[in-house]
């Protein structure tokens, strides 16, 4: 492969020492832009998410598959000496380190971001918790629902005087992850220029923070608790789900020239020129006369043809989807969500790919790895990093290595 053609991580290397989903997410993304990244697993259980199911693709859990495409699998127990030396050699000869270990596991192994450093100046090392080194008290665990909670998140999502509801997808560990792959990024930037690496730190309750965004900054300045709105908008009419004649709609008029063009589609110029509806302003004033007259009027067509009617119009729509119909729909209009692997025990199987696209990183025509199987290279790492053979094979008599996917 020529440097023009080559991804841009291509080269690089990721030391994967996380689990579950903000770390593991980071790292796919790292993968889908090149690198090369070894995930340590144990060897009895490897991630947690390998049990989380079902659903399942023949005996992998589709959990993990989500989040682990693209990657090496060096299944390890760090409790053995031999094997934890291998593993503080895959860090030393990384370009990344990424850890999402309880507070303090990572120093008493002797795989923490100082003990890295001082055989790898160069590293960028990444941490990942769930509230924070400073966050008080320490060492406090952190699980997505219990950061939606904290975060605000929660009490903002929600019918208005109903319960607080969390997302459906456990997002702020999603939001983490997306964090973490771009603070490494940057961090890679510096150390490639420098060759001075850095110590990240991503947290979940602080990527759920700054995902709220505008909401947490209209608490700020009005020093108020926002209310929930359900699948309305606080500071946009209309811009919410409506029913039509068989199944609801998203109609997001973001602007007074939008609302006049849905107002057209809706054969009631009245309700343009209602000096109540004038502005974005006075509609959010009057938001429940008004929505309910739009809601009459779209009750009189079905969802296929109001989608047509209005994409005609230039009127910002959509239909409320399910995730699978969401996913087919996407490649069917040419989005290409998914990519197809050749999974050594389930198969085929269907992957959906990242959310970004460059022609650096390769098309859906350069499938990734698929995910690995608990240490189905094992012995490929171990011998890279210095290993012989028979070490390896003593490694995995006494169950310290797992190899190949079998033990």
């Amino acid at each position: 492969m020529s440097s023009t053609d080559a991804k841009p991580l291509t080269g690089i290397r990721v030391a994967d020492l996380s689990r579950v989903l903000a770390g593991p997410y980071a790292t796919m993304l790292l993968a889908d832009l090149g690198a090369e990244v070894v995930k340590v697993e144990h060897p009895g259980r490897g991630d947690d998410t390998r049990s989380w199911g079902p659903p399942w693709a023949d005996e992998e859990a589709a959990y993990f598959l989500s989040v682990n495409r693209g990657k090496r699998s060096l299944a390890v127990d760090v409790k053995d000496p031999e094997a934890l030396d291998a593993v503080a050699e895959l860090c030393a000869r990384s370009d990344v380190v990424v850890q999402n270990f309880r507070p303090g596991v990572v120093e008493r192994l002797g795989l923490g971001y100082a003990d890295v450093r001082r055989r790898n100046p160069g590293v960028v090392y990444c941490s990942i918790s769930g509230f924070g080194p400073e966050h008080e008290p320490a060492g406090r665990p952190g699980f997505d629902l219990i950061v939606q909670a904290e975060s605000g998140l929660m009490a903002a999502t929600g019918e208005p005087g109903g319960a607080a509801a969390k997302v459906g997808v456990a997002i702020t560990d999603v939001l983490t992850g997306l964090n973490a792959a771009v603070s490494i990024l940057g961090a890679l930037v510096r150390a490639r220029a420098t060759g001075i690496g850095e110590h990240v730190t991503v947290s979940l309750i602080n990527s759920a923070l700054s995902g709220l965004a505008s909401l947490s900054q209209g608490a700020l300045v009005t020093g108020e608790e926002p209310q929930r709105y359900g699948n309305a908008h606080a500071t946009i009419v209309p811009y919410q789900v409506f029913p039509t004649g068989d199944a609801d709609i998203v109609v997001a008029a973001g602007n007074d020239s939008l609302y006049r063009r849905l107002c057209a589609v809706l054969n009631r110029p009245d309700l343009a020129d209602d000096p109540r509806y004038a502005t974005n302003p006075q509609r959010v004033a009057h938001r429940d006369g008004l929505v309910a007259q739009i809601s009459a009027a779209l009750r009189g067509r079905t969802a296929e043809e109001w989608v047509k009617l209005l994409m005609e119009a230039g009127v910002p729509v959509g239909r409320v989807r399910g995730v699978l119909d969401a996913v087919r729909a996407a490649d069917a209009a040419g989005d290409g969500a998914t990519v197809a692997v050749d999974h050594p025990t389930a198969g085929p199987l269907e992957l959906l790919r990242a959310g970004f696209r460059s022609a650096s990183a390769g098309g859906a025509e350069e499938p990734p790895l698929p995910p690995p199987l608990l240490g189905q290279h094992s012995a490929d790492v171990l011998a890279e990093l210095g290993l012989a053979e028979a070490d390896i094979a003593r490694l995995v008599e006494r169950g310290a290595v797992r190899r190949g996917g079998v033990r």
